[in-house]
């Protein structure tokens, strides 16, 4: 039998159904990661395999994805995920992003976990960005090396001689220019070098060529029923609001889209002998939120 573009989704719904089932095995583990009603969570979603992927297609919602160093203080990766129209838009935020918040002042974007956790994240990028995000992933950088390795590895064209060593941190970076395959501490070591004339932003960038790499080989069918063993090897160094059943069901979403991921435009600039990005936000969708509120830990809710 032939291949063809119309036969694609039905390996994608067979590769769905098996991921998705073995993501409740998880179950055990991730319980102490995901909030106490995710198996009602789940149970919805099982009753929608008809049409599994609306809550995230449909309805258009954001996913904030916050990358942490080895300490786990600040986020060196910034992105919200939208899936809409056949697209997946990833939108990179630069940790060097200048925010003037009236809870916390004036600071950098990447602080903002530091100072109030996902939460304050998701508040302060929902208003800049015009529409609200739901949900949240935290994965600390250093699962990166593990799930690379589950994965076969990454292929990028590594664009310039890199190396960098950082005791302190357990940095240990030593690239070659060239089209290559990362995994483990070189894939991280990628996403997190920084030490040239282009900063934070040619980091960014670097970013931009894993996650589309990422993309194309993780919404594979023969790698979406690896996503229970993905999850397993980020272990507690992955934390989120979504239950099992909710990831999965947001990748094998992806899987049917095409996938475009741009940075925030914008130009840096210096305050009191600091330096930021003034990010260029979007214009503020008024109709996409249609009221707030302030609840009890002051934090502010999006409804729609």
């Amino acid at each position: 039998m032939t291949s063809s573009q119309g036969s694609r989704p039905l390996p994608i719904v067979l590769a769905m159904l098996m991921g998705l089932g073995g993501g409740l095995a998880l179950s055990g583990p991730l319980a102490s990661l995901l909030p106490q009603d995710w198996a009602s969570q789940t149970a919805k979603l099982t009753g929608q395999l008809s049409n599994p992927f609306a809550a995230w297609g449909a309805n258009g919602r954001d996913v904030l994805v916050l990358g942490t160093d080895v300490g786990g203080g600040n986020t060196d990766v910034m992105f919200s995920i939208r899936i809409e129209n056949g697209v997946t838009h990833v939108t990179q935020v630069p940790r060097d992003t200048y925010i003037d918040s009236a809870r916390y002042g004036g600071i950098k974007a990447n602080a903002l976990y530091a100072y109030g956790g996902a939460d304050a994240v998701k508040q302060e990028l929902s208003e800049r960005l015009g529409r609200p995000i739901d949900h949240h992933l935290l994965v600390n950088l250093g699962a990166i090396r593990r799930m690379g390795d589950v994965l076969g590895g990454v292929e990028v064209n590594v664009p310039k001689r890199m190396y960098y060593v950082d005791n302190s941190q357990g940095l240990y970076i030593d690239l070659q220019p060239g089209l290559q395959t990362l995994k483990g501490r070189d894939l991280e070591g990628f996403l997190r070098w920084r030490h040239d004339e282009e900063g934070d932003i040619g980091r960014i960038d670097r970013q931009k060529l894993v996650l589309t790499a990422l993309f194309s080989k993780l919404t594979r069918p023969e790698n979406l029923v690896r996503l229970p063993s993905l999850i397993g090897a980020a272990g507690q160094d992955l934390k989120t609001d979504l239950g099992p059943m909710e990831i999965g069901g947001l990748i094998t979403a992806m899987a049917t889209t095409r996938f475009d991921a741009e940075r925030l435009s914008g130009r840096p600039f210096d305050l009191n002998g600091i330096s930021y990005w003034e990010a260029d936000w979007p214009p503020r969708d008024v109709e996409a939120i249609n009221a707030t509120t302030i609840d009890g830990d002051n934090r502010q809710r999006f409804l729609f």
